[in-house]
C-alpha cells in the first residue's frame, strides 16, 4: 500500500498492476482503493478524501471511471475487445481504471487481445490485474504490469482490524467471538469478517468448530475405541469426513507450531493454552507423524467411496504403530522401547525338559539340576539395555567408555570404521567431549566418512550424545606396529552377541584406508612397490 500510495502522491502511477496472493487478502479491494485516489477531487498525501462526488460514486458502485471485469465468467476474446475497446474513449475523471478480477483464467486469444493493449495503452488508463496463481499469467502480461505480492495477514493485525469493524459498525461482539473468527479466518481478512458476521448472526461459538478434545486424548492415551467413538460423535454432528480431516489437520499444525515456533503459531488465548498442553503430551515427534497421516489421508479421501474409512484407519494406524509400515511408526515404536521397558509377569514355573545329547556321543546324561524360581524377564528389550536402563550421562568415567567403546560400540559400525578405530586410542573424557588419538594425520581425514555410523553407536550404548574430538599422535603408528606383516582383520571375531570384543594386540595398524582396501582384495599379498 505504500508503494501505491507514493506513486500517487508523486504522479509516478504505472500503467498496469499485477496483485497476485491468497484469496481475501484485499486486492480487489485495494485496487478499487487505487481508483478512488487516482480520482479523487482533494487527495491528501496520496490518499483519497472520501468526501469528494468521485470518491463517494467509487464507493457505491455507480462511478463510470471504474470497470470490473470477472475474468472467470468473461475470459472470451471478444469480452476483451469489447472492453479494451472502450478503453480509448473519455471519461469524466482524471483516470480510467480497469480491474480484471482472476486474469490467469482468461482464455489464450483474449489474453493475446489484452497483451496489444497493454503494449499500447491509452495515457488515461490504469489496469489492475488480479489473480491467485501469477504463475499462470502469460510472461508478456507479467514483464509489462508492476507486479505487486499480497501476503496473508498475522492474528494480531485480524483481530485489530475486527475490533475496528465492531465499533465502526456498532456491533455486539465479545473477546470470544472476535477470537474465534480470527480463528477461522487463517489470514484472510474476507473470511475473517464473514466468520464474524455468521458468528454474530448464530450467537454461538462452538457450533463452527468440530470438538477435537476426544480424538487428542484417545491418540495420548492410545484407545482406539475412544477414538473411533469420538469421531462417530462429530459425525453425528452433521460433519463430513473430509471437513473433519481438515479441520483436525489445522489444529494439529497449531499444535506442531506451538512446539516448534510458537511465535508463528494464529492459535489465541484458551484454545493456545489448549493445543499447548495437547503438544506436551504428544511431543514433537509424534505431531509430525500425525499431521502426515491425516495429510495423506486428505489425499485418499478424493477418490475414496467411503471417506470416513480412510480417516477411521488412520486414525487407527496411528495409536497402533504395528498396523503402520512406515518408518515413522517403526520408529515410534522403537522410541516406545527405548524410553521404558515394559516388563511383563512372571510366568509359572515349567517342568524342565529332558537334556538331548548329540547323536554319537558317549558321555551320559547330566543330572537335572532343581527348578529354580523364574526371574522377572524384560519383554523385547536387549540386554544390553536392560543393564544401561539405570545408567544416566553423568555417571561416565573415562575408563568405563574406554571399555565400552571397544567392547560394544566398535562392532556396532561398518568393517571400515572397525579398521580405522582399531588402532585408536581414547585420551580424555572431559563433560560431553571425547578425545580419540589416532596414528596418522590421513587417518583423522578419512574419520568423516565414518562420523555418521559412529555417532550412532556411541547414542545407542551410552544413552546421551558424545562430542567425539580427534587428534594425531605419530608415537601410537611405532608403538602398535606388528613385527611380521599378516592379513588385516577389519571385524570383530565371530562370537555372540554378548561377548565382548577386544582389539587384536598382534593384527598390523592400519595406516590407510588404501592398505584396507588392497588387504581385503588380496588376502596374504605383500606389496613390493
Amino acid at each position: 500500500m505504500r508503494a501505491l500510495q507514493g506513486a500517487v502522491k508523486n504522479d509516478r502511477v504505472s500503467h498496469a498492476y499485477l496483485f497476485s496472493g491468497p484469496r481475501g487478502t484485499g486486492k480487489t479491494t485495494t485496487a478499487r482503493i487505487l481508483a478512488k485516489a487516482l480520482n479523487c477531487a482533494h487527495p491528501v498525501d496520496g490518499d483519497a478524501c472520501n468526501e469528494c462526488a468521485s470518491c463517494v460514486a467509487i464507493t457505491r458502485g455507480s462511478s463510470l471511471d471504474v470497470i470490473e471485469l470477472d475474468a472467470a465468467s468473461n475470459n472470451g476474446v471478444d469480452d476483451i475487445r469489447e472492453i479494451t475497446a472502450g478503453a480509448w474513449h473519455g471519461t469524466p475523471g482524471r483516470w480510467k481504471v480497469y480491474i480484471f478480477d482472476e486474469v490467469h483464467q482468461l482464455s489464450k486469444a483474449a489474453s493475446a487481445a489484452l497483451l496489444k493493449t497493454l503494449e499500447e495503452p491509452p495515457q488515461h488508463v490504469v489496469f489492475v490485474l488480479a489473480t491467485t496463481d501469477p504463475h499462470k499469467v502469460l510472461p508478456t502480461i507479467r514483464s509489462r504490469t508492476q507486479h505487486l505480492e499480497f501476503r496473508l495477514i498475522g492474528g494480531d493485525t485480524l483481530s485489530s482490524l475486527l475490533h475496528d469493524v465492531k465499533g465502526a459498525a456498532g456491533l455486539s461482539a465479545d473477546e470470544a467471538t472476535i477470537d474465534a473468527a480470527v480463528r477461522l479466518g487463517r489470514g484472510s481478512a474476507r473470511d475473517a469478517l464473514s466468520a464474524l458476521d455468521q458468528l454474530i448472526a448464530t450467537g454461538s461459538i462452538t457450533e463452527t468448530q468440530p470438538e477435537f478434545d476426544g480424538l487428542f486424548r484417545s491418540l495420548v492415551d492410545e484407545d482406539p475405541v475412544g477414538a473411533l467413538k469420538s469421531l462417530a460423535m462429530l459425525r453425528q454432528d452433521g460433519w463430513d469426513p473430509e471437513q473433519l480431516a481438515e479441520n483436525f489437520a489445522g489444529e494439529v499444525r497449531q499444535v506442531f507450531l506451538l512446539q516448534v515456533a510458537p511465535e508463528v503459531a494464529d492459535a489465541v488465548d484458551a484454545d493456545r493454552v489448549r493445543l499447548s498442553a495437547w503438544g506436551e503430551r504428544l511431543g514433537l515427534a509424534r505431531t509430525v507423524r500425525i499431521l502426515e497421516t491425516i495429510g495423506r489421508s486428505m489425499r485418499e479421501m478424493k477418490s475414496a467411496p467411503e471417506k470416513i474409512v480412510i480417516l477411521e484407519v488412520a486414525l487407527i494406524r496411528l495409536i497402533k504403530p504395528e498396523l503402520d509400515a512406515s518408518l515413522d511408526a517403526l520408529n515410534e515404536r522403537v522410541t516406545k522401547l527405548e524410553r521404558g521397558p515394559v516388563r511383563s509377569a512372571p510366568a509359572p514355573a515349567a517342568a524342565p525338559a529332558p537334556v538331548l545329547r548329540p547323536i554319537g556321543s558317549t558321555k551320559g546324561t547330566p543330572p537335572v539340576a532343581p527348578s529354580q524360581p523364574e526371574p522377572e524377564v524384560v519383554a523385547d528389550v536387549a540386554p544390553e539395555a536392560v543393564e544401561l536402563a539405570s545408567e544416566g550421562p553423568g555417571q561416565l568415567s573415562l575408563d568405563d567408555v574406554r571399555e565400552r567403546f571397544f567392547q560394544r560400540v566398535v562392532p556396532r559400525t561398518s568393517r571400515a570404521a572397525q579398521l580405522l578405530l582399531k588402532s585408536s586410542q581414547i585420551r580424555a573424557l572431559d563433560g560431553q567431549r571425547l578425545t580419540i588419538a589416532l596414528p596418522s594425520e590421513e587417518m583423522r581425514q578419512n574419520t568423516e566418512m565414518i562420523s555418521q555410523g559412529l555417532r550412532g553407536a556411541m547414542d545407542h550404548e551410552f544413552k546421551t550424545t558424545l562430542v567425539v574430538e580427534w587428534t594425531v599422535d605419530p608415537a601410537l603408528q611405532s608403538s602398535a606396529s606388528a613385527p611380521t606383516q599378516r592379513p588385516i582383520r577389519p571385524t570383530a571375531p565371530e562370537s555372540g552377541p554378548d561377548e565382548a570384543y577386544s582389539p587384536d594386540e598382534s593384527s598390523i595398524v592400519v595406516q590407510s584406508v588404501a592398505d584396507h582396501l588392497i588387504a581385503e582384495m588380496f588376502p596374504g599379498a605383500e606389496e613390493i612397490s
